[in-house]
């Protein structure tokens, strides 16, 4: 089976801009009908013994994908994955590598902030949109 790109990659080969045509209305219209919104990244739940055993539960008990459970507890897919292919998070010691490693990212987050009330903080300018068409 083809991916949707590998096609559309044998549609541009073949010459064929009335099927390359039909396709992009096709992705116009389910843009603006699309019923769930983009996945967006799931960011503030700190990762607990307890959560990650509830990610072990529910990948052992369901047939859920990682980001399947990710999106139901509110962590990324990444956290979900550390926990059940390294068994990371499953012990409530602060000396852990992933707990350090937390510490000290919340630290730097913590000293990056601005310091005076109502500035915001410099914004990146936003990466170029390219089209397939």
């Amino acid at each position: 089976m083809a991916t949707l790109k590998e096609f559309e990659e044998a549609l541009r080969e073949q010459g064929m801009r009335q099927a390359l045509a039909i396709l992009a209305k096709l992705r116009e219209r389910d843009r603006k009908t699309r019923a769930v919104a983009p996945a967006r990244r799931v960011v503030g739940r700190k990762m607990t013994v307890e959560l990650a055993r509830r990610i072990l539960a529910l990948h052992e008990s369901t047939k859920m994908t990682q980001q399947e459970i990710a999106f139901e507890l509110g962590v990324n897919q990444g956290r979900v994955n550390e926990v059940i292919k390294r068994g990371k998070w499953l012990e409530d010691d602060p000396a852990a590598p992933e707990a350090v490693a937390r510490d000290r990212a919340l630290a730097r987050v913590r000293q990056e902030r601005p310091k005076t009330k109502g500035a915001a903080a410099p914004r990146r300018k936003a990466a170029p949109q390219l089209s397939l068409f």
